[in-house]
């Protein structure tokens, strides 16, 4: 059993450091710190914002939908960051490069992923006609954060699944809205 997280913590740093080595090339670094950039909120409420004034009450209710959804998102990564006190990437691994400066000191699990996929999957609850634009943005923002050496693959992975659950949770108490 020790040997087999060994394994998976060598291929988690080895496939971290392998993606921020692709992030050195300019453009790579440029497009993902941009992309991180727009994740640390800037994006999320700037669609809430469009939601309102296209959608009237309909869109102010899912945007007070996502906000809700973002505060809980927030308490949660907040409190299982530091509870796990997991150091970042560059903070352990010589090959592994801050791209960009973190927003705070540890790792586990990744914020910006967090909120990307639990606003990814409200809004597409309420408008699904935003996945060709949500989707590939929400993906960016999770390899940003590998790529960008703030996170590893598995903070990113766990972020996706607990926000997949908070998500699913937010749409089962709230009659009449679901992905499905």
């Amino acid at each position: 059993m020790i040997a087999r997280v060994q394994r998976w913590v060598a291929r988690d740093s080895a496939w971290t450091a392998a993606a921020n080595r692709w992030g050195h090339g300019r453009w790579v670094r440029a497009y993902f710190a941009a992309i991180s950039r727009l994740g640390d909120g800037v994006f999320w409420y700037g669609l809430m914002a469009l939601i309102v004034v296209f959608d009237g009450y309909r869109g102010l209710f899912a945007s007070a939908h996502m906000a809700a959804t973002g505060v809980i998102a927030l308490a949660l990564y907040k409190s299982l960051k530091r509870w796990t006190k997991r150091p970042r990437p560059f903070a352990r691994d010589q090959r592994v490069r801050a791209l960009i400066a973190p927003l705070d000191e540890f790792s586990f699990p990744s914020g910006h992923t967090l909120h990307a996929v639990s606003f990814t999957l409200v809004a597409l609850a309420y408008y699904p006609g935003l996945v060709w634009l949500l989707a590939p943005f929400c993906f960016s923002v999770a390899l940003s954060r590998v790529v960008l050496g703030l996170h590893y693959p598995s903070d990113v992975l766990a972020a996706s699944v607990i926000a997949t659950g908070l998500a699913a949770l937010s749409l089962w108490l709230v009659p009449g809205v679901s992905l499905f």
